[in-house]
């Protein structure tokens, strides 16, 4: 089928069309089987018998509905040529006034129909908003609503209707788009419905993107080696086929997992996570990584997302006490509900496979059991029952720490009663500070001085002196509280850094005069405050990446630490305003990326500060400075300065003399723009030099023997692979005045003319004709008699430009004889002209009857005194008009050279008319050398009067 020529190639836009032939569903290139159609088996002989019957069935073919089916690629702009429905239906002559014979339409007269066709959409529907219809000419093309084949198929479902004049089919279980549309041929006469169908190709438009930012999967840490666990929320991609999602990877594998990625028979893609090595929460408890899904597309387009691997905790520890045994002191006066000691065991579990509970060994007497009470969720001992007098003063309480499925864990707590017959002094505290269940909880930073709590001391008796001590270490100090008696402020001494310590334990001790001692323990728990801002391991990030880098590439992670807790510790990051748009920086994980190709020779360094917050209130942050430097990729050829090279070289120049320098420039750096130059052609006669790009000539140049040279110069870079490009020298000389003129008539200066004695004045007698191989103004020759012997030698005259000699005076009597004109040819050449000398002789006379005696008169040398006078010649073209010539000089062009401003001469040339008739009396005279002349001249010749040749 042919296919008409467009200014836009619809192929190259990614339009595909397949024509419709004489049955409704067969297409080229492939067969649309009807609903009913038999085995796959009868196909080719069906294809071959519909081949054999087309010419004679194609008749009963139009008349019922016809299938197009075309196929372009989503995102084309408007006017795009889908295909032309009068072509592809046939609806076309073959020849003007003729009817194709496939074509069951009225005969037409000329190439148009009588009436039109007519195009149109059977309705409108959708078909305003992706495709036009040209009524008259039946061309379809794209509208300006761009075709979105993700958004389209997903408008259109999956059903496929043809009621109206455009719909949509995609199948759930195929990768096809079809966009339908129903066409009526008019008028009626003509009447013709056509089906035509247009297949939406995919492009990819459309990046992966996981459903969710942040994905969480729990692994047991007894999880062996090679378990596989399913990764949920798999990345989506609207794109169909080698455009979908294709691979999955992490950013770090932290040396414990990899990924695998199996394929279900629906061709959906589901990454799972494979365990690599032991795992072991107590030593850590989660895994953080960047999990990138990549498509197939050229070039592929990338989804990222945060994976966290958590470790899931089990029962693979036991609780533990660190001491054996611990000893407590009780006296006999102590009140009930004391506590006098508390363990306490650790479990690095986590959960209820942590959960503790104490208990007394069967060992314990019940009669201690009875004394002090064990708490089995804290591990506290309080004293249960008042002291009396007949407890015994040693008791020895073994204490089991017990956890699920474990061995429980034994302390032994040795308790001394202490009897008393007084009561010991008293310490009665009252918080200034805030305080809970015996925990005091100060800001860091709490200026110098700040109060924490009062102390009053006081002996029950009121007969003892009590005096009182600050036992432990920390930033505190108990004072009296003047002017009061027995009252204590305990108090700060320096500000305290949680980040140094966050906890404190003191204690009050009171003792009266009787040796009786008592502790009051006081703990101190610091609160956070956001006092520090997060650190950059590095102030400066040097990074490096080459030139040419795939979209969204890595570049580096960054970290940033704050010594603050909670949400004060959190830390985001962020671009600084120095920032260029296409670097990203992803704020959780610090992730740095490039989203476009890097140009080093467009720019080599990038310089811009990036910023760490944290969640603070109000928010501190740090800057550091990221120094990226963009490696250099041979990605450049070599440059001249100029596609084309002309030198102007005057000829006979120096062999290895300067021509002129090749200049030539390659953007990469280093070894990329390293530059080698060398001659393509005509290496034999021409050299470059690499390093200086100077051109030279091996040899001497000879404007005669070749005028020009035109040679190709090859730069070639240093890269791996090595990139070339060629730029062509044009070599013109300029011709200097090598060459004197050459004389080609009268060929030798013994040869002669008879000039006949009725010869009338102002007749051309003969001429001199001389050529110089110069060009310019070296090869402008003019022509001057420099020298005369004869009987009246005055008689003749030579035009200077021409050499025309003629005869100026009529000849007399005494005229007769021999005539000798030493004629001068010169060029005009700088800075010295050159010049050739020849010999006219002219023999005056009626007839040659003695040829002999002329050549004996030749033969003699005459004295001649040469003329000093040069010829002198306008350049200008003359306005004399010269009788009895049968042809005129051509005009000759002259260019000027300039020597200033070295402009080539460009062109001249002297086109002479010569008589071609003419015949020299000796045709076969041998032709001599010219002898050129200087100074004067003396050829003897004896005078002899003139005499009738006729008598000789």
């Amino acid at each position: 089928m042919r296919r008409r020529g467009n200014a836009r190639s619809s192929r190259a836009l990614g339009v595909s069309w397949y024509p419709a032939t004489w049955h409704p569903r067969l297409d080229m290139g492939r067969l649309h089987r009807p609903r009913s159609s038999t085995s796959h088996r009868n196909l080719p002989h069906l294809f071959l018998f519909f081949l054999f019957v087309e010419p004679f069935s194609c008749l009963a073919s139009h008349s019922r509905a016809t299938e197009l089916l075309y196929s372009l690629n989503e995102g084309l702009p408007a006017g795009v040529l889908i295909g032309s429905l009068a072509e592809d239906l046939r609806l076309l002559p073959r020849s003007a006034g003729r009817l194709d014979p496939h074509s069951q339409l009225p005969e037409r007269t000329g190439a148009e129909w009588n009436p039109p066709l007519s195009f149109s959409l059977a309705s409108r529907g959708l078909s305003g908003q992706y495709v036009t219809l040209d009524n008259r000419s039946g061309e379809l093309h794209t509208s300006a609503q761009e075709i979105d084949r993700e958004a389209l198929c997903l408008e259109g479902g999956g059903g496929t209707a043809w009621g109206g004049s455009v719909s949509i089919s995609s199948s759930p279980s195929s990768d096809s788009c079809l966009l339908l549309l129903d066409v009526l041929v008019l008028p009626q006469e003509y009447f013709r419905f056509v089906k035509v169908k247009i297949a939406i190709r995919d492009i990819n438009d459309n990046a992966p993107q996981f459903p969710v930012s942040q994905i969480s999967v729990w692994v047991p840490e007894n999880a062996p080696v090679n378990t596989r666990l399913a990764i949920e929320h798999p990345a989506v991609d609207p794109d169909v086929g080698i455009n979908g999602v294709q691979t999955y990877r992490l950013l770090d594998y932290h040396g414990m997992f990899t990924l695998d990625v199996e394929e279900n028979e629906n061709g959906e893609r589901t990454p799972y996570l494979i365990v690599m090595g032991a795992l072991d929460r107590e030593t850590q408890d989660q895994y953080v990584s960047i999990i990138i899904a990549e498509d197939g597309g050229s070039p592929p387009l990338l989804g990222s997302a945060t994976l966290t691997i958590g470790i899931s905790d089990i029962n693979d520890n036991c609780p533990l006490f660190t001491d054996s045994q611990i000893n407590v002191t009780v006296y006999g006066n102590a009140t009930v509900g004391t506590p006098i000691a508390a363990v306490q065991a650790v479990d690095k579990d986590l959960g209820t496979n942590a959960q503790i509970t104490y208990s007394y060994s069967q060992k314990v007497p019940q009669a201690s059991k009875d004394l002090f009470h064990l708490d089995e969720n804290t591990g506290v001992i309080k004293l249960f029952n008042k002291i009396g007098g007949s407890v015994l003063q040693s008791h020895k309480l073994t204490i089991l720490a017990n956890g699920p499925g474990c061995i429980p864990a034994v302390i032994t707590a040795l308790v001394s009663v202490i009897k008393v017959i007084f009561r010991p002094p008293e310490i009665v505290p009252r918080y200034i500070a805030n305080e809970i269940d015996g925990v005091v909880y100060l800001k860091e930073l709490e200026p110098i001085n700040t109060p924490i709590a009062f102390f009053t001391i006081r002996d029950p008796e009121g007969k003892y002196k009590v005096n009182c001590y600050l036992d432990g270490e920390g930033p505190f100090r108990l004072s009296p509280y003047k002017p009061y008696n027995n009252e204590y402020l305990l108090e700060t001494t320096k500000p305290m850094d949680y980040e140094l310590q966050q906890f404190y334990e003191v204690a009050v001790v009171a003792w009266n005069s009787e040796g009786f001692h008592v502790k009051r323990v006081i703990k101190v728990q610091l609160l956070d405050d956001n006092d520090n801002a997060p650190i950059f391991l590095q102030p400066l990030i040097e990074l490096t990446i080459e030139e040419n880098n795939s979209p969204n590439a890595f570049l580096t992670k960054l970290y940033a630490t704050d010594a603050d807790s909670g949400e004060r510790g959190q830390v985001s990051y962020f671009l600084g305003p120095d920032a260029p748009s296409y670097f990203s920086l992803d704020s959780v994980t610090g992730i740095l990326t490039v989203s476009t190709q890097l140009d080093r020779e467009e720019k080599e360094k990038y310089r811009y500060t990036v910023r760490a917050v944290d969640c603070g209130k109000p928010p501190r942050e740090s800057v550091a400075t990221v120094a990226l430097t963009v490696l250099d990729k041979n990605d450049n050829s070599p440059r001249f300065i100029n596609k084309d090279f002309s030198f102007f070289v005057p000829e006979n120049f120096p062999g290895y003399g300067e021509i002129g320098v090749i200049s030539v420039t390659d953007a990469d750096a280093g070894r990329n723009g390293w530059v080698a130059l060398s001659v393509v052609n005509q290496s034999d006669i021409f050299v470059i030099d690499t390093g200086k790009g100077m051109l030279r000539a091996k040899v001497s140049l000879d404007r005669e023997q070749q005028s020009s040279y035109t040679l190709w110069v090859e730069a070639v870079d240093g890269g791996e692979p090595a990139l070339s490009s060629t730029a062509k020298i044009t070599i013109l000389l300029l011709d200097i005045n090598d060459n004197p003129p050459l004389v080609l008539f009268p060929q030798s200066n013994m040869s002669y003319l008879l000039v006949l004695p009725s010869t009338l004045p102002g007749s051309p007698v003969t001429e001199v004709y001389a050529v110089d191989k110069d060009t310019g103004m070296n090869a402008v020759i003019a022509y001057s008699i420099i020298g005369r012997r004869g009987p009246r030698p005055e008689s003749f005259r030579i035009d200077p430009k021409t050499g025309n000699i003629t005869l100026e005076e009529a000849l007399l009597q005494t005229d007769y004889g021999l005539h000798r004109l030493l004629v001068k040819v010169s060029d005009h050449g700088y800075p010295e002209p050159l010049h050739s000398t020849v010999m006219v002789n002219l023999f005056v006379n009626d007839t040659v009857s003695n040829e002999s005696y002329i050549e004996s008169l030749l033969r003699k040398e005459p004295e001649i005194n040469i003329e000093e006078k040069e010829p002198q010649i306008s350049i200008e073209p003359t306005h004399r008009k010269v009788e009895s010539v049968s042809c005129m000089p051509t005009l000759v062009a002259l260019s000027v050279i300039s020597l200033g401003s070295i402009t080539l001469v460009t062109g001249m040339g002297i086109y002479i008319c010569l008589r071609k008739g003419k015949k020299h009396p000796r045709e076969d005279e041998n032709l001599e050398v010219q002898i050129p002349l200087k100074g004067k001249i003396d050829l003897h010749m004896r005078e002899r009067k003139p005499m009738d040749i006729s008598n000789i």
